[in-house]
């Protein structure tokens, strides 16, 4: 664990140890609806079976047709009744249906049976949920049973979930120590790069659009704090450029201090992202970016996190008091969230980053928002599978089943796309929109409100800390998808940053510790799987044996959300 991490991690334990040890006992939570109940596209079959000398009756749900990935496959017997999530390791690409002693598999190939439940108690599915894998593979890998299991935790995150979750007043506790602690713990800061490495040349057209600078800005630093190979270039970069990344075609790396961003920017950014504070100002910014030409975006939700129920921050008088959460339920059962890629996806990862906050930071509490739909809770969808509906007013980041890649502030109009939306993920509201009139790109009404913006951070609004975010960049040829890693920033420093890049749209996603702002980078040599992470310290939260290591969200289960990009098999 990195030392700042550590640090915190033993200031919350001597602060739980002085006298917070009252448990919060939870109300009991009411409402008949399920998560399978949310999903207003399924599909239901059921057939009557015969196992053992048993009757039954097996009921098979399409969660999302337009899709074609996730299904629930629920065997009654005489006082049981059992469910299994299943996943299909060729999305859209097979159809499923109910057979007298398992499912038919079909595909352009013809019609292949699998007898699930053919074998009795002992049979394949038996032998997949017992096997406690996250996916289990059936039907010659046609198939996988996704079980439930536990995720991942940092030290940092164990401590912090159990004030928030079993101690009176946790929350308050931690909001304590992350104000006094983690501002500028992870603030990087240029290093001019020696004289005897000039700066390498920036790539040519096909790369992102560079930063528009100041004439003075474009000066070479030493990047000594990333881990991502980018070759000759490693020893000196110019501010605002853009190198490709070694052996990653269509991935590239740039740096930046917002001080040297062009005040034409910031002028069109209007007054409210003029002014940054001496600290962010300076402070290096990373952004790695894809070119959406090679690759495919992906979501998924972490084993815990982001969780389902009401978010602490919810004002009392939006809660319905016999509703287990905003959406009416507070848990995915019967479905299995195994916070990790699937199978079927791992030999073409190229990328994944941490996701978006927490369900008890994901409302708002204060502004506009927080007197609608409940609080505004974050929305979310995984594989066509509504787990949080998607609000008005938020930014939401979405991929469609045809794979197109969009972001935008959520209307009540786009409800029309839902029966299209593979992936979304909300979080907050805009860095960046669309002026309503002109349709130019513009900073977000709330940047610099830390309460009706629900930015995170202290009260009295300092809230400058290390933040992630992402935006959507085009070219006369190209789209980009940006990663942002800020080390030390507000919301406006980072919307100044963004639009310097010529982002049409941007948004947060989380901040804080390493953990959250993860990006790690993959490639394959000789059969071995090689990670690199964005900055140094984030390996901390992969798993390590010799000189081995299983890579967050690839090699076991993490508790929290994350997006992975998946390189086109079509890809030039």
């Amino acid at each position: 664990m990195n030392p700042a991490a550590s640090r915190v991690c033993a200031v919350l334990l001597c602060l739980l140890m002085l006298g917070a040890t009252d448990e919060q006992h939870a109300m009991p939570r009411l409402g008949p609806e399920t998560i399978v109940d949310l999903q207003p596209f399924r599909t239901v079959t059921s057939l009557d079976i015969e196992m053992g000398g048993r009757s039954g009756r097996a009921t098979l749900i399409d969660l999302n047709p337009a899709i074609g990935a996730w299904y629930l496959l629920q065997l009654q017997w005489p006082g049981s009744v059992q469910s299994y999530h299943l996943e299909s390791a060729r999305h859209g690409a097979q159809q499923l249906r109910l057979d007298r002693q398992g499912l038919l598999l079909s595909d352009g190939g013809g019609t292949t049976g699998c007898p699930l439940w053919a074998g009795g108690p002992g049979g394949l599915l038996e032998q997949a949920q017992r096997s406690a894998l996250p996916y289990a593979p059936l039907c010659d890998g046609r198939l996988y049973l996704r079980n439930a299991v536990a995720g991942t935790y940092t030290r940092l995150e164990r401590v912090t979930n159990f004030l928030r979750d079993r101690v009176w007043g946790g929350d308050r506790i931690v909001s304590f120590v992350r104000d006094q602690f983690y501002q500028d713990a992870f603030l990087e800061q240029a290093r001019p790069a020696p004289s005897r490495f000039p700066p390498s040349d920036p790539p040519v057209s096909s790369s992102p659009q560079s930063a528009r600078l100041v004439a003075s800005g474009a000066v070479a630093i030493l990047p000594s704090d990333i881990e991502v190979d980018l070759g000759e270039a490693a020893n000196s970069m110019l501010l605002g450029q853009w190198y490709p990344v070694h052996d990653s075609p269509g991935i590239y790396l740039s740096a930046v201090q917002p001080q040297v961003v062009d005040a034409a920017v910031a002028a069109r950014l209007r007054s409210r992202v003029v002014n940054l504070d001496a600290v962010e100002a300076v402070a290096l910014d990373y952004l790695v970016a894809f070119d959406l030409s090679q690759f495919e975006l992906g979501f998924a939700l972490g084993t815990d996190h982001p969780r389902l129920g009401w978010s602490e921050r919810v004002l009392d008088e939006m809660r319905v008091p016999n509703l287990a959460g905003p959406d009416g339920i507070d848990s995915a059962t019967p479905l299995a969230r195994t916070g990790m890629v699937s199978p079927a996806f791992t030999p073409l990862v190229a990328a994944t980053f941490a996701g978006g906050f927490k369900r008890e930071h994901g409302a708002f509490h204060y502004g506009d928002l927080a007197y609608r739909n409940r609080g505004s809770h974050y929305g979310f969808i995984e594989e066509g599978v509504v787990f949080s509906t998607l609000q008005p007013g938020l930014s939401t980041l979405y991929v469609l089943a045809d794979g197109t890649i969009g972001m935008k502030t959520w209307s009540h109009d786009d409800d029309a796309m839902l029966p299209r939306i593979r992936y979304a993920r909300q979080n907050g509201v805009a860095l960046i929109d669309q002026d309503p009139v002109s349709a130019s790109p513009q900073s977000g009404p709330l940047i610099t409100q830390w309460g009706p913006g629900n930015w995170s951070g202290s009260k009295d609004e300092q809230f400058r800390t290390l933040r992630a975010g992402a935006c959507l960049s085009e070219t006369s040829t190209r789209r980009f998808l940006i990663y942002g890693y800020f080390s030390a920033a507000t919301p406006r420093a980072m919307a100044r940053v963004f639009q310097a890049y010529g982002c049409r749209y941007a948004m947060h996603l989380d901040m804080n510790a390493l953990e959250h702002t993860y990006l790690a980078l993959y490639t394959r040599t000789a059969g071995r799987l090689l990670v690199q992470h964005l900055v140094r310290g984030m390996d901390e939260v992969d798993k390590k044996g010799g000189d081995q290591i299983a890579p967050r969200f690839l090699g076991f289960p993490d508790d929290r959300d994350f997006f992975y990009l998946l390189r086109r098999r079509d890809a030039s």
